[in-house]
């Protein structure tokens, strides 16, 4: 499975949208600029969390995005599904009907055993995003990222707000 790189993109916004100081909002052009992206490409990542109420914007020369919810309320899930959609990663179309021995219109009953495998998988991926949240994410970023580099990033980021 590869997931759109707007995914990667619209976590990546999250993460710093979720140090903002409050009432605060960040523009699209700095978020781009912040990760080397296109603004256009990044805006409509941006409106599919704002369609999904993940993030609030708002117009003007104070405008841009915050997150609309705490950084605890949001999970990794949603942010994927605003980009994704929660159709399951896998479609199964019954292939197995092709099969020249089976008998024509015969069935077992039981749904396809590699679809209930998939769909098992998938079950499992969703339920590990859903258990991380953005909060926990800005925990393991403080870690991860060079104190002086933190600090300098979210000075940059507070500068255009």
């Amino acid at each position: 499975m590869v997931l759109k790189s707007q995914v990667e993109w619209a976590l990546h916004c999250c993460a710093i949208l979720a140090g903002l100081p409050a009432g605060k909002y960040l523009p699209t052009k700095d978020l781009a600029e912040l990760h080397g992206l296109p603004k256009e490409y990044l805006s409509k990542a941006l409106q599919g969390l704002s369609q999904a109420g993940l993030v609030t914007g708002t117009l003007g020369p104070k405008g841009g995005y915050r997150l609309a919810r705490a950084p605890a309320e949001i999970n990794f899930l949603e942010i994927v599904e605003a980009i994704e959609g929660n159709q399951s990663t896998f479609v199964c179309t019954e292939i197995r009907k092709n099969n020249p021995c089976r008998k024509s219109g015969t069935r077992d009953g039981k749904s396809c055993a590699v679809a209930r495998v998939m769909w098992k998988a998938d079950q499992a991926w969703r339920a590990s995003l859903r258990e991380t949240t953005l909060a926990e994410l800005v925990g393991t970023l403080e870690q991860d990222v060079p104190a002086t580099l933190w600090k300098e990033t979210f000075a940059w980021v507070t500068a255009r707000t």
